[in-house]
């Protein structure tokens, strides 16, 4: 492996020396796109993803980011899909997810991350769906005696299911094993709230468990008191599970947790309470602590409660003052920004462009994927978006991200990730519609290298180089949306990151 390394390195130097030959070291010249500097950014089957090598924390120099063992800064990005811990569909029994092909599916496409979903209800019902959802395995045995609303035995809530958490185990040390980095959800509300039938199936309803926990206390049949604080009982049977899942992985690296998906604003103090429960549980009884999110509230809820939360790493919505689907705001690094299209768009409407934006103003951005054909849960995936989020992982890869932050006002398309030094610069640009963009290089001055990067064909294109010190144009040598990368050092930096993974 280390002399294949060794190998390509040379052919990638002697491809650079017979390249910069040939090219111009003039502002106002560029290399041939015929030189044999073009490069493709595969995603699919190629890059393999660094394995993880200490449990998350958020970066200290760059809070826009996490960090793990090594120092440098890591992003965040890849797909999610509903059935990615749970089986769920609309038989029953449900069929299971085949999840060494899902991790060969995120693997191919270069994704690091995604969200681990739970369902809480064992059967339900959207209007929009054709029939009703049946999930298994759920964390509590189901004992009995008499059976709960789904016509399967009723739940014994002091009784843990092993199974379900060594499946959970089983499946995020796999995740691990790919570079994979699972957001562990412990409880889903947005059934409880939307779904037209569903607390009849759920374990703390009264009728489905022997135990005689009543989660709706004030009998509308929606049970939406469990995301409170409200039932004591309750909260000491939540915190129990909570710890069960933290005992399971705490000794793995690549463990993120999210309290709840898109519980309604009610749900605030509860979800405080379990950040908060979490992080002192693991500080004071585990040898590691993992990062905890809390994602947005819907309907009704605030991306300010999102930022005022004790969570290490929040997802927001859209909003009037906040624009995440068009023109996400920077991130400021108050909270590592995990932006999901799932509570943007739910399963469909976001565009590559987005992914592109999303990644130089700060953010992580991941994507709801239907993943199946056939999913009843959501419109069919866009491919585009699927390999460019592994692009941008690659580009993340490529920079020294740990000292790169939203820098709009550098370039005049506004979206700009940039460490403009005058030792070691990196500009990252995206012009959404190509063409020309203007460039302020005043912070580093003297010679820095240029290549274009195109997202429709994930094609690199090196541009030989161009002198600092001032504001310059470049035009992108392609039609449609385009990335432009100038930095201070030799072409063939460009590729080392590859080659570290090859």
């Amino acid at each position: 492996m280390q002399l294949a390394k060794i190998w390509v390195a040379f052919i990638i130097f002697l491809n650079v020396v017979a390249t910069l030959a040939f090219c111009s070291t003039s502002p106002s010249n560029t290399c041939s796109t015929d030189s044999g500097m073009d490069s493709r950014d595969t995603v699919k089957g190629v890059i393999q993803s660094n394995p993880a090598m200490g449990p998350l924390r958020v970066h200290p120099s760059n809070p826009r980011y996490f960090t793990d063992g090594s120092g440098k800064a890591i992003y965040l990005t890849g797909s999610h899909t509903w059935t990615n811990l749970q089986d769920a569909w609309t038989t029953d029994p449900p069929r299971t997810l085949d999840y060494t092909a899902y991790l060969d599916f995120m693997q191919q496409y270069n994704h690091n991350f995604m969200r681990m979903w739970r369902d809480e209800h064992p059967k339900y019902e959207y209007s929009s769906f054709p029939t009703f959802a049946y999930t298994t395995p759920h964390p509590w045995e189901r004992t009995g005696p008499g059976n709960a609303g789904d016509g399967e035995p009723k739940f014994d809530l002091t009784e843990f299911n092993q199974g379900d958490f060594d499946r959970l185990r089983s499946r995020v040390i796999a995740a691990r094993e790919r570079g994979i980095y699972v957001s562990i959800m412990f409880f889903e509300g947005h059934a409880a709230q939307f779904a037209t039938e569903a607390w009849f199936s759920h374990p703390f309803n009264i009728n489905n468990n022997v135990n005689e926990i009543d989660g709706d206390s004030n009998g509308d049949g929606q049970g939406l008191e469990i995301y409170t604080l409200q039932v004591p009982e309750v909260t000491a049977l939540q915190e129990a599970y909570v710890r069960k899942i933290v005992d399971t992985v705490n000794d793995l690296d690549n463990v993120l947790y999210e309290i709840s998906n898109e519980t309604g604003p009610y749900s605030r103090d509860w979800q405080y309470h379990m950040i908060n429960y979490i992080k002192d549980y693991e500080t004071n009884y585990k040898p590691n602590q993992h990062p905890v999110g809390m994602t947005f509230q819907y309907e009704g809820g605030s991306n300010e409660t999102l930022f005022n939360s004790p969570a290490d790493w929040i997802s927001p919505r859209q909003a009037d003052s906040e624009p995440y689907k068009n023109d996400p705001p920077a991130a400021d690094g108050s909270k590592v920004i995990i932006l999901d299209t799932d509570h943007l768009w739910g399963a469909s409407g976001a565009q590559r462009t987005w992914v592109w934006k999303s990644f130089l103003r700060g953010h992580n951005p991941i994507y709801m994927d239907s993943y199946y054909d056939d999913s009843p849960f959501g419109p069919p995936a866009d491919e585009s978006i699927r390999e460019n989020m592994g692009y941008t992982l690659n580009h993340a890869h490529k920079v020294n991200l740990a000292a790169m932050v939203p820098r709009g006002d550098l370039a005049s398309t506004d979206y700009c990730l940039a460490n403009p030094v005058a030792d070691g610069a990196e500009y990252l640009v995206y012009l959404p519609h190509g063409g020309t963009v203007r460039v302020d290089l005043s912070g580093s001055p003297g010679e820095l290298s240029v290549a274009w990067f195109n997202p429709s064909t994930g094609v690199t294109t090196f541009k030989g180089t161009t002198a600092g010190g001032a504001e310059r144009s470049f035009t992108a040598p392609f039609s449609g949306d385009a990335v432009l990368y100038i930095w201070d050092g030799p072409i063939f930096q460009f590729y080392l990151p590859l080659i570290a993974r090859s």
